[in-house]
């Protein structure tokens, strides 16, 4: 099955609780390639690419956050994929 990618923000306390270390833990261990990063509207936003059903896990973990989160919402929209990205990284 092929890959899909999607666009994601995290709506809520979810800067300043190791919200994208938790976000690269989870995507590691299921396999997700792309990234994450707090914007500059206080929300934390990435691009996440896997098969249909990892993303959905992974879209699950954005819901709960690390303890210290407190997640209000995750939206989320279809991309493109990408070929050759490698792993899942955090920008600052």
């Amino acid at each position: 099955m092929a890959d899909k990618r999607i666009a994601y923000k995290v709506d809520g306390e979810v800067q300043g609780v190791c919200f994208r270390d938790f976000t690269q833990q989870q995507a590691k261990k299921l396999g997700v390639k792309g990234f994450v990063q707090n914007a500059s509207d206080g929300t934390v936003k990435g691009e996440a690419q896997g098969s249909e059903t990892v993303l959905e896990e992974f879209v699950q973990h954005l819901n709960k956050g690390p303890r210290a989160a407190r997640v209000t919402g995750v939206e989320q929209s279809d991309m493109e994929a990408r070929q050759g990205e490698r792993g899942f990284s955090v920008k600052y």
